[in-house]
Formats: C-alpha cells, structure tokens, sequence
C-alpha cells in the first residue's frame, strides 16, 4: 500500500477522546488531526513522539489529517491506523506474499457470517476447497522489559494482542471456531505492524478470556498466521512471516 503523497510529519503533543490528537509543526503551528486507532494504543502514543499523517481532499473532513505511522523515541516505527490492517492482509494474499492463502479464484470482503452478527474481514472461496474465513488483527504492542540485575534495558522483540480487553475480538474468536467446526478453514492473521516485534503472543496479562478462546480455537481447527510489514513514510506492505508462540 503506497502513500501518495508521501506521509508529511509533525510532533506529538497529545492523543485525546480516542479519536483526536494534537501535533505541533517545525514552525510551532499545532494541528488536531483524526486517529483511526481506538484502542491503548500503549507505547504508541506517547508526547515526544514523531508522528506521520495523511490529508484528505474531501472539503466535509473537519480533520483533514489521519494519523498514520509513529515514530517512537526508542527509533521504532508503527502504523497506528488500524483501518490498514485489511487492506495490507488484501494485498499480500493477493500478491502471493501470503503463501498459505493461494490458490483461491475469489476473494470477498466484509462478509456476514456466523451466529453472532459478524462480518469476516476477508473470504476466500473456490470450487474445489472449503470457504477460507480470514479475520485480521494488527498487533502494535511492544513488550520493553528492564533487566532486574543490572537495569540495562533489553528489548526482548515480544509482541502481543490485543492490548486491551476486547470483547469484539472474543466474539470473532467464537465465530471462526463455528467455522472450524463446520468443516470450513478458518484463519486469524495477525499484521505485525511495529518495527521492534520479531514474534507474537496472546496478552494473558490484559485479555485472559481472548487468551483462553485463542487456545480453544487453535485445538478446534483454527489457524493462527502472523506476517510483519516494512513501514515508510511512502509505502506499506506485509514482508515475512514471524513466530506465534502461546
């Protein structure tokens, strides 16, 4: 997925209301522009930070600006906007990145499904394979530990999800275990999209409901796919997978 044109950058004043963030210019204009991302977003938001933003020309915005990618004190890059997540998994199936997923000669998006109201991210379907419901999840958190010997900071590259209690997410977890069940594939695919994560866990720590439904899901069938993207202020894309370990 390209920027055009290229991300313009500002520096982090503050993320507030969930939704609106203040940012401050080299000149010492200050802006508020939208942020996509409603979650923690833990460590992704701190004052200080380098923060990358697009501009919309539709004149109805009363932000024009979205804040797309950080970029942290500690030298990381992260794509904060969440919407991204399913335009990236759209792209790298589709360019063949994601090897797990060829061989499908239709793929749907923002499909009704399941018992609970639902909409699956991605479908994948063919003529000779069970349907392939795909949900994705970006993962932007970063666990930064301290040695308890010798305080030298030690970035362990452990990421988690989600980074806060998600009953949303539960409920998706339920929804591709029916799927399982039933015969079809089910897939959750995790968009790594933080510079400083090399695997991902489930976050036992903040959700231990998701942890447990994640276990659940993973006997009853469910794969569990994690790919990591490069960030720029130009472009972004899903390169490689990493490790997912329970």
């Amino acid at each position: 997925m390209q920027f055009n044109p290229p991300l313009r950058s500002a520096t982090l004043l503050k993320r507030y209301k969930r939704f609106l963030a203040d940012i401050e210019f080299a000149d010492g204009q200050q802006e508020t522009i939208h942020c996509a991302n409603t979650g923690a977003m833990t460590g992704c938001a701190e004052a200080g930070n380098r923060v990358w933003f697009s501009t919309s020309d539709n004149p109805k915005r009363k932000y024009p600006h979205s804040w797309e990618l950080t970029e942290t004190q500690q030298g990381h890059c992260i794509c904060v906007n969440t919407a991204r997540a399913n335009t990236l998994a759209v792209e790298a199936i589709q360019n063949g990145i994601i090897k797990e997923l060829q061989g499908y000669e239709q793929l749907q998006t923002e499909v009704r499904y399941g018992q609970e109201n639902s909409r699956i991210d991605i479908l994948l379907k063919s003529p000779s394979k069970p349907k392939c419901y795909i949900e994705v999840k970006s993962v932007t958190l970063l666990d930064e530990r301290y040695s308890p010997l010798d305080d030298i900071a030690c970035n362990s590259g452990q990421g988690y999800f989600p980074d806060t209690v998600t009953t949303r997410g539960q409920k998706h977890l339920r929804e591709l275990t029916e799927m399982a069940k039933n015969g079809s594939r089910a897939v959750l695919l995790f968009a790594v999209l933080h510079s400083g994560i090399e695997k991902v866990s489930p976050a036992l720590h903040i959700d231990a409901n998701y942890s447990l439904l994640l276990k659940q899901a993973q006997k009853e069938g469910v794969e569990v796919l994690c790919y990591k993207a490069v960030l720029s202020r130009n472009e972004i894309k899903l390169v490689n997978t990493v490790e997912f370990a329970h």
